[in-house]
């Protein structure tokens, strides 16, 4: 439930007022992060795509499930982000070592090189979508998204939480 005060429309009658509702606002600040990745990243590498790289990097390997879970997204959505990463050369997928009946996917070279390549643009979307905060503003607002994220239930097709790590 929302503290969103409703306004009277004149042509239609009550109506919220967006600017107090959370998840309008949650949607314009998706919309603006979209905004400052294109400009800083360009398209090169989606924001998603780079969640795959990092997640990739930080485990080493993971199937799609796990990519899933990891990134907090559905099936039909990582196996088309995996299948685009594949086809430029950025992620392989292979049987894993310790089960081979086991399909992983691991970044390639070209995907540490890519993924390294936009570690610093990332951390400019990040410094430029929160500039007008302070560092305390900042760590309370992760601190408040990661507490919102963590009461929600996973995404359809993931059977955990987001690893918000990711």
């Amino acid at each position: 439930m929302t503290d969103a005060p409703a306004l009277d429309g004149p042509a239609h009658g009550p109506a919220l007022d967006l600017a107090h509702h959370t998840g309008f606002l949650v949607r314009r600040t998706q919309q603006a992060h979209l905004a400052v990745w294109a400009a800083e990243v360009g398209p090169r590498l989606s924001n998603v795509q780079f969640g795959v790289l990092n997640v990739l990097a930080r485990l080493g390997e993971a199937s799609q499930r796990e990519l899933c879970d990891a990134l907090d997204l559905d099936r039909s959505t990582v196996a088309g982000l995996v299948a685009r990463l594949e086809t430029r050369g950025l992620v392989a997928r292979v049987r894993a070592a310790a089960d081979r009946r086991r399909n992983v996917v691991r970044l390639t070279d070209d995907g540490r090189r890519t993924l390294r390549d936009a570690m610093p643009d990332a951390a400019r979307v990040d410094a430029v979508l929160t500039a007008p905060l302070t560092p305390d503003e900042r760590a309370e607002l992760q601190r408040l998204l990661t507490v919102v994220l963590a009461a929600r239930p996973p995404q359809q097709g993931s059977d955990a939480r987001p690893d918000l790590r990711a």
